[in-house]
């Protein structure tokens, strides 16, 4: 099953990977940090080898992006997404587990889960599409 890794950081410091700038990153020893770097290379590579990495993007500043709302049947487009939050969604990654437990190991490993978050959400299989998420022809 496939599943969405939501990772959340804080959009001061907006640059990938976002735990390396971090304060809470930089405030710990230089030893702690070389290991956190380590272990974080190490999981990029693990799951690209056991074929459990299907995509993974980092996503540029919320200060960038913008929202489309359709009211009337008029799009309005406002900048930003300005959602009173500190964490905003930085990026993801789509893995291919053989359960959720799985999935959630990965997450946990994720740098970014000790200073911010990563959400774990399955995704729905949806008929009559390929494995790129279009439509068959």
């Amino acid at each position: 099953m496939k599943y969405l890794l939501l990772i959340y950081g804080n959009p001061k410091n907006w640059e990938h990977p976002l735990f390396l700038r971090d304060p809470r990153f930089l405030a710990l020893p230089a030893a702690e940090r070389d290991e956190l770097t380590r272990r974080a290379d190490a999981l990029h590579r693990e799951i690209i080898e056991s074929g459990e990495l299907v995509v993974g993007v980092a996503l540029a500043d919320p200060a960038r992006a913008r929202t489309v709302r359709v009211r009337g049947g008029t799009p309005v487009t406002t900048d930003g997404p300005y959602v009173e939050a500190k964490e905003q969604l930085a990026g993801y990654l789509v893995v291919d587990c053989d359960d959720p437990r799985r999935a959630a190991e990965i997450a946990a490993s994720i740098p970014d889960a000790r200073f911010a978050a990563v959400e774990v959400r399955p995704i729905v299989d949806v008929p009559g599409e390929d494995q790129r998420g279009t439509r068959g022809r």
